[in-house]
């Protein structure tokens, strides 16, 4: 996936969770569209360097988004987590995604469950769906190429494990997929340290029969592909 082309400045602050300021190489200064609900925790730090893109767009009221961060680890990072799916779906239709291999339609936002959820993806088989739950995951370390989710709690996270989870129960293949949004990254794990409740979450899910995937990414300012599977972690 290609980025729009991306300009470069220097981050002062992101507050608000959805405001980022930052400095352009002129000195100018401007607010930008952060689209990234998580803590942004160990992936972006005041001073470094950030990426966006602009929009032309006059209805909206700010005409950048952040698209890439440069990590205090030194690693670069999509921040934007609107363009997980769209990466995901490349990577399933170019048949890189080799686990989930030879489907016969692919549908995105699709309802089920019990608790009320939307399936990132349902993939069809001749022998039966597989739903396919996505998160983005950014949050790396100093001194390691592990990377973990989630960078905040998230009570939204544990729900859809408890839902591919009971999916799996009943013989349905469910698969939550970890889009490692992160250079210089060999595996992911969850981070029992900032969400135990997911941590646990997630075993309980694997119990039940769901499968884990995690695939990392080729990303630079131009543009972001999944290019290979990492090892998963499940006990950190």
């Amino acid at each position: 996936m290609r980025f729009p082309v991306l300009e470069e400045g220097r981050l002062l602050r992101r507050y608000k969770r959805f405001l980022a300021d930052i400095e352009l190489a002129t000195g100018e200064q401007m607010t930008i569209h952060c689209p990234n609900t998580g803590s942004m925790h160990n992936c972006m730090q005041e001073g470094g360097k950030v990426w966006f893109s602009r929009s032309n767009d006059p209805k909206r009221k700010l005409p950048g988004t952040w698209e890439i961060s440069e990590t205090p680890q030194g690693r670069l990072a999509c921040v934007n987590t609107g363009r997980a799916n769209t990466l995901v779906e490349e990577a399933l239709r170019a048949g890189l995604i080799t686990e989930l291999a030879g489907f016969t339609g692919l549908k995105r936002e699709v309802a089920y469950g019990d608790e009320g959820s939307r399936v990132d993806f349902r993939l069809d088989y001749p022998d039966g769906p597989a739903f396919v739950e996505v998160k983005s995951v950014t949050l790396g370390f100093d001194g390691t190429a592990v990377a973990a989710f989630p960078d905040a709690v998230t009570q939204r996270g544990a729900r859809h494990l408890r839902e591919l989870g009971s999916l799996a129960r009943k013989g349905v293949r469910a698969v939550q997929l970890y889009c490692v949004n992160l250079s210089g990254i060999d595996a992911v794990r969850p981070a029992a340290e900032i969400d135990d409740a997911y941590a646990w979450a997630l075993q309980a899910a694997v119990a039940d029969g769901v499968q884990v995937l995690a695939y990392g990414v080729q990303l630079d300012c131009e543009q972001i592909r999944i290019d290979r599977p990492l090892q998963v972690l499940l006990n950190g």
